[in-house]
């Protein structure tokens, strides 16, 4: 289908983005577990994760009626592509200087993102910089580490809160993110879900976390592995991870996913053999100097 043959619909509205766009997003839960989860934290709780600036949603529709892919920006965070039809990456770059969108970075599918990215480069004069690799996994079968580490896990808890906002923030700056959630608030969202679980040492001593958001069309995205410099290397984070992955497994989910971070051996080498098998990679760019405004 040639790429004039599509086009491009914008909303403000979640709800109406989700009539018209939520049969493509459940349609690959695991492509589209990002945006599957943003929405509905969006729809669930307002725009009251994301600061003042209201997220945009836009599906791309074919002649016959069909969405053929979805774009998101829940800002400050970046534009979130899913794989697009040949030829739409342009358009796309396109619509959003006409509608004069600020696009300070994307991620999406490796090919998907290189092409708006070039696209947008063209159109914008940005300079483009590629922020990171990642490899979306599933699980297979889970296999818990053998021996598990020294110590339990436990459900963390409102009185967590501080801690867990404290490694929220380490574990951004460790992956080099520079736009974050207020760690406070993403601590009392995550906690508030019951999604956070905490490894401790047979004395009582946090050393480790894992969360997940709630299950979405479902799948569970487990995130924030987190272990402080000082205690990583003593399978802290596969004892969290593990139990994490069990909790997603036994309240129903048929798909629990990851993000991995190319660039850290050390972790895909841990998911994997806690039993994770890979889907599809993902790229993040940063545009700088770009000439859209808004």
């Amino acid at each position: 289908m040639a790429s004039d043959a599509y086009d491009w619909h914008f909303t403000q509205d979640v709800e109406e983005f989700l009539d018209g766009a939520g049969a493509f997003l459940w349609s690959e839960p695991a492509l589209h577990t990002v945006q599957l989860t943003v929405t509905e934290m969006v729809r669930t709780n307002g725009n009251t994760m994301y600061g003042e600036d209201t997220p945009y949603f836009g599906r791309l529709v074919g002649g016959d009626g069909t969405v053929r892919a979805t774009v998101m920006r829940t800002p400050p965070f970046q534009l979130q592509l899913t794989a697009l039809p040949d030829g739409t990456a342009d358009a796309l770059a396109v619509r959003l200087v006409k509608d004069s969108r600020a696009v300070p970075s994307i991620v999406g599918p490796a090919e998907a993102a290189a092409e708006f990215a070039a696209a947008w480069e063209q159109r914008t004069g940005a300079t483009t910089r590629l922020a990171m690799n990642q490899r979306l996994y599933r699980l297979a079968t889970l296999t818990p580490p053998e021996p598990a580490p020294p110590g339990y896990a436990r459900a963390a808890g409102t009185d967590d809160l501080k801690l867990i906002a404290r490694w929220y923030d380490e574990f951004c700056t460790d992956i080099g993110e520079k736009t974050r959630h207020d760690p406070e608030r993403w601590a009392e969202s995550r906690l508030a879900q019951g999604g956070a679980v905490l490894w401790e040492t047979p004395d009582g001593t946090p050393v480790s976390m894992a969360s997940a958001p709630p299950e979405v069309a479902g799948q569970v995205r487990v995130a924030t592995v987190y272990t402080p410099a000082p205690l990583r290397g003593r399978g802290y984070a596969g004892g969290a991870t593990a139990v994490v992955s069990r909790n997603a497994l036994d309240s129903g989910a048929k798909e629990v996913l990851l993000f991995t971070d190319l660039a850290n051996p050390t972790s895909n080498g841990l998911y994997q053999r806690l039993g994770y098998r890979p889907v599809a990679d993902f790229v993040t760019y940063e545009f700088e100097d770009g000439t859209t405004k808004g």
